[in-house]
């Protein structure tokens, strides 16, 4: 255990810090502050000496330099059980400091305001982030508190051990600290990275949730972000591992249409969607597609759910529900489950870069964004698109994009009929689709395809022909492409090529 005799205070927010100081003043501890520090702490009736008075220099370069001292720096870093260090701060007249509580400009928050580049700039916090560093790394005689967060921790130490710490409390507070400035310093690459573009891979998420266990209940869990941020969880039990896949999936699929729309998530894929004049018909088509896979996932909309509808929604056993708001006669329906849970979205900015471990590395890759639209498709045969028909292929469209290949979209009407998903041969995914649509009583008759990738050769066509296809959107690109718009043209089918893959993995 090692006493706290003298302590350096130079932090940006001060909630909190009132209990500490008087803590560290009531065990005799010496204090050392700068600007606003010095004064919040003077104006609490508290002694305390500035860092000028220590270094012989005022702040500097507006506020720049401050802390950038020999007097300051070899009080934190001197080795306790150095005779060389001891005899050096001795002779230099460097008073030991054993305790440093320290927070950074917030660099984030000031690009995130949209502040200029000077502004920006100016947060680069450059005396703070040495003196946690210094700290942190003389961890065996000095405890570091690098952030807000950490307050409370440190006032129950200081309670419970009058102002007394051991190795293990240092060196946690060591990790906290080089957590700090790790987040601190890939946030700032990543702004200037924004225009040099340099291939390296940086991500650091502060902020964690722990979760019971992973995808399956023998593996471990966590969520690195801000759930909070993204949305309000006003009803039910922990979210789970499997739950955020399934939220991320279902908020990037609602997020690509604009009308009125309501889908229905299972494993990360559709299983339901329509979209109709009002909620509760947009909720009621999409129960139709598949009622069956509709027990226990996950449901979606873009519009506050009302009372009718969430009527209609609360006989449906759901694990998840997330609307952009709800009407109070809503949510008291819907809290009747004690499990399940309501999720309010809140107007937070989904990421533009995906990526996941892989092999021995990482494979980062762009978002797809791209929603092809209605009023750019165009038939390549004979056979022109109606307006109907262009809409229901937009539709189709945007489903088969958020479905894992190979996948094939049916649709008609602005109503998901069926797909088929997550086959080895894309054939297959088609079969699959229409017997699925048939199994549920959807007439195929004038109904559309999409598929997410080109079709190799013409037999998907002549199949989907042979259900009722009149209509099909694919992106193009094969050798025989020529093959599958031959038979188009040939059985008057209308056929858009965009040009585009969408393969979902």
């Amino acid at each position: 255990m090692k006493k706290i005799k003298s302590a350096l205070i130079s932090v940006f927010y001060k909630d909190g810090l009132d209990e500490i100081v008087k803590l560290l003043d009531a065990n005799g501890v010496e204090i050392y502050s700068t600007g606003g520090t010095y004064d919040y702490i003077c104006n609490l009736g508290i002694k305390a000496k500035t860092v000028e008075s220590l270094t012989g220099y005022p702040s500097i370069l507006g506020g720049r330099v401050k802390t950038l001292h020999p007097k300051v720096f070899g009080g934190i870093l001197c080795r306790r059980d150095n005779n060389s260090d001891i005899e050096q701060i001795k002779q230099y007249e460097i008073p030991e400091i054993d305790l440093v509580i320290v927070d950074l400009y917030p660099f984030k928050k000031t690009v995130d305001s949209g502040a200029s580049r000077q502004d920006i700039i100016e947060k680069i916090d450059i005396g703070g982030i040495s003196l946690i560093r210094a700290a942190a790394k003389n961890y065996k005689d000095v405890l570091i508190v690098p952030s807000v967060e950490h307050y409370g921790e440190l006032v129950e130490l200081l309670s419970k051990q009058q102002c007394s710490t051991s190795m293990e409390d240092r060196f946690r507070f060591a990790t906290y600290a080089f957590a700090q400035s790790s987040d601190y310093d890939t946030a700032i690459f990543e702004y200037f990275n924004q225009e040099t573009a340099m291939p390296v891979f940086k991500q650091s998420c502060h902020s964690s949730k722990s979760l019971r266990y992973g995808e399956n209940p023998h593996q471990k869990g966590a969520f690195f972000g801000d759930l909070d941020s993204f949305a309000e969880q006003l009803h039910g039990k922990e979210i789970s591992y499997n739950n955020i896949g399934d939220i991320d999936a279902a908020c990037r699929l609602i997020d690509d249409f604009d009308q009125t729309t309501f889908a229905i998530i299972k494993h990360n894929n559709a299983c339901g969607l329509a979209s109709r004049p009002t909620l509760k018909e947009a909720y009621m088509a999409a129960l139709a597609c598949d009622p069956v896979s509709a027990f226990g996932g996950v449901l979606v909309c873009n519009r506050p759910i009302d009372e009718a509808t969430a009527q209609e929604m609360n006989s449906l056993f759901m694990e998840i529900c997330i609307a952009p708001d709800y009407s109070e006669k809503a949510l008291e329906i819907l809290k009747c489950k004690k499990n399940r849970i309501l999720l309010r979205r809140k107007q937070c900015p989904m990421p533009k870069t995906q990526f996941r471990s892989a092999l021995n590395g990482v494979l980062v890759q762009d978002m797809d964004t791209i929603v092809e639209k209605a009023a750019d498709l165009v038939s390549v045969t004979s056979t022109p698109l109606t307006q109907e028909q262009k809409a229901d292929l937009e539709f189709a469209n945007k489903i088969v994009k958020h479905t894992k290949s190979n996948a094939i979209v049916l649709a008609k009407g602005q109503q998901l009929c069926a797909s088929g998903t997550g086959q080895t041969s894309r054939v297959d995914a088609l079969k699959q689709a229409i017997e699925k649509a048939k199994q549920f009583g959807f007439d195929l008759g004038g109904a559309v395809m999409a598929s997410d990738a080109f079709f190799p050769f013409p037999d998907c066509v002549e199949i989907a022909h042979n259900a009722g296809i009149t209509a099909v959107i694919q992106p193009g690109g094969s050798v025989r492409d020529n093959l599958t718009q031959e038979y188009c043209e040939q059985h008057q089918i209308a056929m858009a090529v965009t040009g585009n893959r969408h393969f979902k993995h």
